[in-house]
């Protein structure tokens, strides 16, 4: 069997409160990974300078209409605290954020996508860290590669079913994408 090589080198960088975001990243890489180097990183570890990927997927987890602030942070750990809601907060969830780490960070690919989870709801109610995510790196010079993509989770903050193969399917479109000359 004769496999091709990856064309790409993709960062994927993740915010998550409760671990959805970062399942739906850990998916989107599973359905990069035949066609693209992945490298996912928590926004934590994320370097000031990913400049030396192609491509950087970019997603977190829609708080009051955006993105995340020291705030948002604080309350999901006292949803976390409650134990009736059965929620396990992520490691360092309470520390940087994606939008901090969006207002610091240097050089970018030339291209990206971004993602989101946000409640089961139009977006016009929920709203969509991802279009802040789009926003702030066109601003930094780069330009979007896809649609940004909105993973949604119920009222107990769980990815509702079938999810991450959504998110797995949407790498693979990626992935294809990829591929195409017009990225090269």
């Amino acid at each position: 069997m004769n496999e091709t090589p990856p064309v790409a080198r993709v960062t994927i960088i993740y915010e998550s409160m409760f671990g959805n975001t970062r399942k739906v990243a850990e998916a989107i890489a599973e359905g990069l990974r035949p066609t693209a180097t992945v490298t996912v990183l928590p926004v934590k570890d994320a370097p000031e300078s990913i400049g030396e990927a192609d491509i950087l997927i970019a997603g977190a987890p829609t708080h009051v209409h955006g993105l995340s602030r020291p705030s948002t942070r604080t309350e999901a750990g006292k949803w976390a605290d409650d134990a009736a809601r059965h929620l396990t907060l992520e490691p360092d969830a309470e520390g940087i954020g994606m939008r901090e780490w969006l207002e610091t960070c240097g050089q970018v690919p030339p291209v990206f996508a971004a993602f989101d989870t946000r409640a089961d709801t139009a977006e016009l109610f929920s709203g969509s860290a991802a279009s802040h995510i789009e926003k702030r790196l066109r601003k930094l010079g780069s330009r979007r590669f896809l649609p940004k993509a909105s993973f949604v989770v119920d009222k107990r903050s769980v990815l509702v079913d079938g999810e991450l193969e959504r998110a797995r399917s949407w790498g693979r479109t990626i992935g294809a994408e990829l591929r195409m000359p017009v990225l090269h």
